[in-house]
């Protein structure tokens, strides 16, 4: 019924209910101070004038909190991110309310006109942009643009394959070791247009290349060096199953041998198996540079749970066949084989056929890879396709179990490959700006084992953010925890043990993350959560995360108060980002959904005075009492 008064007549009766109250008190206290005598009755009434006084301000207080102070607050937040409010937070402020929410409505009509003004001219340049993302995209040659001070601001997913882990605003120099790059830079200078180079990548890999000067940096075309002589791809293979085979017959020998002429012998094989791997991965610039998921490599088998997201270099056809091939041979021998992979060495996975049974003898597997299994390549053995793809294929035994071991050379995620990548403003920003809108940042997210100290990450994800945009980049991974996941933890992101098995451990994922980040402002929603987690870990991974950190609970407590529900599942409906069901309680997904609120909050705090990161940190400590500050204090 108050609701119908205007705000003006509902603010006056407050203030007349409190004159009321307070003549009402003033009245008892007389009455109380009348009824008594001396000392006593004047103090008795003046406690009751006093403490009915102050309890009638502090409920009028309350009154104008709850109905008027807090709806202002949250209220001038969706104005200031373009949010009609809600009207039930609305209902005490008159027309105040209606007319927010008409404000809004006009401003989402307006920028609807205004994109629809500009629609052909945008449409023009999306296609001109398309196609050259597409033709730089499908570019043979890794491209890469980069500034004066070597910072990259441009690179195509070529360029992203020769150099793992090549991301925007780092210095090439951590890629490609620069003596190379400094002696083309001065030939450059002496007036040529391009100038031809050879340079190695910081893993000491050869790639040739051809430096150009451009306006606003210099581009660097990269190409695979070629193989100056065949490599004994045979003899590989050769050396590489004998020493495969040697350890397992030996452990099967039952004649009288000294024990520690025995253990030498097995040494010295694997030794072997050593010494063929680090051969293999020499010889690596060899292996074909199709790419494969492992579903695509395994089709018509039955696959184990395995990761999501697996990428090998190989090509599926051949492979798939050969495969096809081994499973029916070892189904009429009477075993029911599986697939599964398991991380190995470097870059390298393990993709094994196993099953419970004895061993297959070596002879018999070679007369296997004799046979053809590509119909559409008859001419090509299994050994021949072990060979076009750069791998090679053994029997190993362990008590009952069996298996046929293949390595496969595992690329970089199809997803994560971005056709471009690219901000050329990088060159014009200042390298010390840290407006919000400026920043080079990463948004991430943790999935765990429970919520406790002692639990551990079972996934991560990550996004790359530069000068307020998503630069397309990203990482994910899945954890193994080197413990079992409880139920309650898999009830809520869906991750199991049997996911994690083949996924790297905590040291190789949180290396591989900081290597990702390396000194970018970190972002995350409830940051003192997941950087507690990083933060642990770091005696253990030797990975140590001292970023900068903005949490968006802190800043959406900036924008709309305190009082406000700053959960990730209020902070994005406010803002109307929707996550897909599936996708909530999974790192990549609230990750998304957290570098969306982030950039819509921007313009919303700018609007309130905070550019900047220092000044986002003052005001965060406004809100301790709902949530600490992740930064680190000296």
């Amino acid at each position: 019924m108050l609701t119908q008064l205007s705000l003006r007549l509902r603010v006056l009766l407050m203030f007349a209910g409190l004159a009321g109250v307070s003549l009402a008190i003033s009245g008892a206290a007389l009455w109380i101070a009348g009824r008594g005598q001396g000392t006593d009755a004047l103090v008795q009434g003046a406690m009751v004038a006093g403490f009915g006084l102050l309890g009638a301000v502090i409920a009028l207080w309350y009154l104008f909190d709850l109905h008027l102070a807090r709806p202002i607050e949250r209220l001038a937040g969706g104005l200031r991110t373009g949010q009609a409010p809600d009207p039930d937070e609305a209902r005490y402020l008159a027309d105040l309310g209606s007319a927010a929410r008409d404000a809004a409505e006009a401003r989402a009509r307006t920028a609807e006109a205004l994109a629809e003004a500009v629609q052909d001219h945008a449409a023009e340049l999306a296609r001109e942009k398309a196609s050259l993302e597409a033709i730089l995209a499908d570019f043979g040659a890794g491209a890469v643009m980069f500034d004066a001070r070597h910072r990259v601001i441009f690179y195509n997913a070529s360029a992203a394959r020769l150099l793992p882990g090549l991301a925007l605003d780092h210095q090439l120099d951590r890629y490609l070791r620069p003596g190379a790059l400094r002696a083309a830079q001065a030939r450059l200078a002496t007036g040529v247009a391009a100038t031809d180079l050879v340079c190695l990548t910081a893993q000491g890999a050869r790639l040739s290349g051809r430096l150009r000067n451009l306006e606003g940096g210099l581009l660097l075309i990269l190409r695979d060096r070629a193989v100056e002589r065949p490599a004994p791809r045979a003899t590989l293979e050769a050396l590489r199953r004998h020493a495969a085979t040697l350890v397992p017959m030996l452990d099967a020998l039952d004649g009288p041998m000294p024990p520690a002429l025995a253990q030498a012998i097995r040494a010295e094989g694997q030794g072997l198996a050593a010494t063929t791997r680090e051969l293999s991965q020499l010889l690596a610039s060899e292996a074909p540079t199709g790419t494969a998921t492992l579903e695509e490599v395994t089709t018509g088998l039955q696959l184990v749970p395995t990761p999501p997201g697996l990428l090998f270099q190989v090509q599926a056809g051949p492979l798939n066949a050969l495969l096809v091939l081994l499973d029916r041979h070892l189904r009429t021998l009477g075993h029911g084989p599986t697939v599964s992979v398991v991380a190995d060495q470097g870059d390298e996975m393990r993709l094994m056929l196993g099953w419970t049974g004895p061993a297959v003898p070596i002879d018999q597997l070679e007369e296997w890879l004799t046979q053809a299994p590509d119909p559409d390549q008859p001419e090509l053995s299994g050994a021949d396709i072990l060979a076009a793809q750069g791998t090679g294929i053994w029997p190993e035994a362990e008590g009952d179990a069996a298996r046929l071991v293949m390595p496969l050379r595992v690329v970089a995620s199809e997803a994560d490959a971005a056709g471009v990548t690219y901000d050329f403003a990088l060159a014009r920003r200042g390298i010390a700006s840290s407006r919000l809108a400026d920043l080079t940042c990463v948004v991430f997210d943790t999935e765990t084992t429970g919520l406790t100290p002692g639990d551990s990450i079972v996934q991560i994800a990550g996004l790359r953010l530069a000068r307020g945009r998503l630069t397309g980049e990203r990482f994910e991974t899945l954890v193994n925890p080197g413990r079992r996941i409880p139920p309650g933890s898999t009830a809520i992101h869906g991750i199991t043990d049997e996911m994690v098995a083949a996924a790297p451990d905590l040291t190789a994922a949180l290396n591989a993350f900081h290597h990702f980040c390396d000194d970018s402002v970190l972002i995350a929603h409830n940051a003192p959560f997941d950087m507690g987690f990083l933060r642990r870990a770091s005696a253990e991974t030797g990975a140590h995360f001292n970023n900068r950190v903005l949490d968006t609970v802190l800043l959406s407590a900036m924008v709309w108060g305190q009082s406000a529900v700053h959960t990730l599942d209020a902070l994005t409906e406010r803002l109307g980002i929707v996550i897909p069901p599936e996708a909530r309680h999974t790192a990549m997904g609230d990750t998304i959904a957290t570098a969306e609120a982030f950039l819509r909050l921007i313009p919303a705090l700018e609007a309130k005075g905070i550019e900047r990161f220092e000044q986002a940190v003052d005001a965060a400590r406004r809100h301790r009492s709902l949530i600490k500050d992740a930064n680190l204090t000296p």
